[in-house]
């Protein structure tokens, strides 16, 4: 069923590269599938309309440190992470599961916590929780998620679609996320250095949150509805963006073209990266967990996000074969790697 591969690491796949592997030999049987593995969410057909299914897994020590996750953080994260999902699709999360493995060190007050978080997200996007399990894990605590939700199916949107001389679009702004998570493991090392020195995290309300308690875009799926917009393609940047590019590029087969400008980067990212010795425009490439939408539209709905405070083009759709480049800002072009965020 599989290539030989006896003795082979899984690390030289990577995340994506191992579950093409696995998942290749698989084909869908029902005619209900209308999309399977290789996008933000499954598409089932369920008559007038698609149902969208998404899942993620956070691991403790891979995905998340409690030194400086609070559990209620943890449990919104986990949540809006999945909810980004189903909003890459550009649909709307309606329902979740959820599933937990808990090791000893778990006391029931730190669960019933993560639980306040998931319920504080379930609020905010609408979404019922549905279902899920529970189970004991000798390794650590993790979570996993389940989103459910639906979209018109004139509305669908997946990663393939994205056409040459179309725009290239992202929502809010990048790298705060790993800028975030690079400060706080900053102030990890030095608390476990010296026990009586306290976290200096005064100022960087923006950069931590970003990290710790992030947001789906659901508001970008309310702007295209309103201003009758349907992106060619879509994706999340939960790698970060020049890791989704690729993802884009490979489905659409097209290439890209982005300027360095043109990325928008928060002051308060910008400065604290700068800060902890770390390229601004790297982290807003490189750096994952933004959890914005990148997006293809067509050159016809230019007038309608070019004034966007919400949206920013960034550049632009080529032919495949010239490959993924960003111009710098002193105009040199520069090919673009998928060197996305890797936990570790």
């Amino acid at each position: 069923m599989f290539e030989n591969t006896q003795n082979s690491k899984i690390d030289s796949l990577g995340e994506f590269g191992l579950i093409e592997h696995l998942t290749k030999v698989f084909t869908n049987t029902q005619p209900s599938t209308i999309k399977g593995v290789g996008d933000d969410a499954a598409v089932i057909d369920c008559g007038d309309k698609y149902m969208l299914i998404s899942n993620d897994i956070l691991l403790e020590g891979v995905h998340f440190d409690f030194v400086y996750t609070p559990l209620k953080h943890l449990g919104y994260k986990a949540v809006a992470s999945n909810v980004s999902d189903i909003a890459a699709m550009n649909g709307t999360a309606t329902q979740i599961l959820v599933s937990i493995g808990l090791s000893s060190k778990i006391t029931l007050e730190a669960i019933e916590e993560v639980y306040a978080g998931i319920n504080a997200a379930c609020e905010h996007y609408k979404v019922d929780l549905v279902g899920g399990d529970t189970s004991s894990s000798q390794k650590g605590f993790f979570i996993s998620v389940t989103a459910i939700g639906f979209v018109e199916k004139d509305k669908i949107v997946y990663r393939k679609g994205a056409s040459k001389a179309e725009l290239v679009c992202v929502s809010g702004d990048l790298g705060g996320a790993y800028t975030g998570y690079m400060l706080l493991e900053r102030e990890k090392r030095l608390f476990l250095e010296n026990p009586e020195i306290q976290p200096d995290m005064e100022g960087n309300d923006y950069i931590l949150q970003r990290q710790l308690k992030p947001e789906a875009r659901t508001d970008i799926i309310k702007i295209f509805d309103s201003l009758k917009i349907t992106p060619t393609s879509m994706i999340d940047v939960s790698d970060g963006v020049s890791s989704e590019l690729h993802h884009l590029a490979k489905q659409s087969n097209v290439g890209f073209v982005i300027y360095e400008e043109k990325l928008p980067i928060d002051q308060n990212t910008f400065d604290k990266a700068r800060e902890l010795g770390l390229d601004p425009t790297v982290c807003a490439l490189n750096g994952g967990e933004d959890y914005e939408l990148l997006f293809t539209l067509k050159q016809s709905d230019y007038d309608k996000v070019k004034n966007s405070t919400d949206i920013s083009i960034i550049g632009y759709v080529t032919e495949l074969e010239e490959g993924i480049n960003m111009i710098s800002r002193s105009g040199n072009k520069h090919k673009l790697e998928a060197q996305g965020w890797q936990h570790t």
